[in-house]
């Protein structure tokens, strides 16, 4: 039995849920979000909640039955409030500026990262060394987070480059003479 699958999803007020045959709509106030399940699921709403139940179990079932209750779950509170992800920039020179839709990053190269902004995310520059990404799909705010961030990954020696800003870099010692 899947013990995250069995735990019903609540429904905040202002969020309309509808349910078609393989298909979930969200509607809130930003817009129109769908979610396409498998058909090895049953999926209700009753009294401001969404149960999910195997048609039958077995390995396949037992498999999508909890990640579709995250990944609706995670859908249905990114409409009432934003995920967010912070980096920031450790190292001489670098900085980041946002400029329309497109984020210039300097990292030490020598030309600057424009960064295409996605459709769906928000990206704040309060200080030239922080970017806050936010956006209400969970997944797409961790990617745009991890692509800015592959750019120039931390180094363990001086600890310079993009990091998450809860990331711990483990510190190596230098050459020794």
């Amino acid at each position: 039995m899947s013990r995250t699958g069995n735990t019903p999803i609540e429904i905040p007020d202002g969020i309309d849920v509808t349910l078609n045959e393989t298909n979930i709509t969200v509607k809130d106030n930003s817009g129109e979000k769908q979610f396409k399940f498998s058909k090895d699921l049953i999926i209700s709403i009753e009294n401001k909640k969404i149960l999910i139940k195997p048609k039958e179990l077995n390995k396949k079932t037992k498999m999508i039955w909890g990640t579709t209750r995250s990944l609706l779950n995670s859908l249905i509170l990114g409409c009432s409030n934003e995920f967010k992800k912070t980096l920031k920039l450790v190292g001489t020179g670098y900085k980041a500026v946002l400029q329309g839709k497109i984020l210039k990053i300097s990292a030490g190269y020598s030309h600057d990262i424009d960064y295409q902004v996605p459709e769906g995310i928000n990206i704040k520059c309060q200080d030239p060394n922080t970017i806050e990404v936010s956006g209400a799909n969970k997944s797409q705010v961790g990617q745009v987070a991890a692509d800015i961030r592959s750019y120039r990954k931390p180094e363990p020696y001086k600890g310079k480059g993009i990091k998450y800003e809860n990331e711990y870099i483990f510190r190596k010692e230098g050459k020794k003479k």
